[in-house]
């Protein structure tokens, strides 16, 4: 039994159905939304592990939804959207969401983007193997809450940035390169965007490196990828 509880947020009935239909074939748990308000109300009400959400919701465009969720929660955002053109992506990916389908999508991929992501959140958030708390001088990420403090205070970081955050951490002392890297934040999709990580990487060093010319944390192995360095 697949133990990822969905949450479907389409307004498209036989999409939804068919959605649906997939998901109980495969064993998932899942709930649906028609509208934004109503998949706010299910975010907060019931938890799930992942939303697939579509961006043309009759109340509210799914952007907003996606800003809604992210301002209480880090849950995995798969966005299922006819809207193909880059923008409308990159306000997607920029306001909180962790990956992109664009419509019409064959079933099988819908569920490998679910495999991947199932994979991403096992090894964001560990298993019985990992530590609860990542310590590194005056970086510490308390992964069951979700959070990262430096010099004992808070980082504000997106989804996105914490996810990096975890992925380096979990691999202290290793490179890593930048397609493993986005293949596990995005997934195989984005494996060669690698302009999109430096965007998100360099944001991640504002906030976490007080003069980035000379970091304390994160490497650059120039044409490979990042290493977390091990602070004392």
């Amino acid at each position: 039994m697949n133990k990822l509880q969905i949450l479907v947020v389409e307004d498209d009935v036989p999409i939804r159905n068919l959605i649906s239909a997939t998901l109980r074939a495969h064993e998932y748990r899942f709930t649906t939304a028609g509208t934004g308000e109503g998949a706010v109300m299910e975010a907060a009400s019931h938890n799930p592990d992942v939303v697939l959400l579509d961006l043309g919701l009759p109340d509210i465009d799914g952007v907003e939804v996606i800003r809604r969720i992210r301002s209480w929660s880090n849950v995995p955002i798969i966005v299922i959207s006819a809207r193909s053109e880059d923008t409308d992506k990159i306000d997607a990916l920029d306001a909180g969401a962790d990956d992109y389908l664009t419509k019409p999508f064959s079933v099988e991929e819908l569920l490998a983007r679910l495999r991947a992501t199932q994979r991403r959140l096992a090894l964001m958030y560990g298993g019985d193997d990992q530590q609860a708390v990542y310590v590194n001088g005056p970086l510490r990420i308390d992964y069951p809450s979700g959070c990262a403090f430096l010099d004992g205070e808070e980082l504000h970081l997106t989804p996105i940035e914490y996810k990096l955050l975890c992925l380096l951490a979990r691999n202290t002392g290793k490179v890593l390169t930048h397609k493993f890297i986005t293949q596990s934040v995005w997934g195989s999709s984005w494996e060669n965007d690698v302009a999109s990580l430096r965007v998100f990487m360099a944001t991640l060093r504002k906030k976490l490196e007080k003069t980035p010319d000379t970091p304390r944390f994160i490497q650059t192995h120039i044409g490979i990828g990042y290493r977390m360095l091990r602070t004392e």
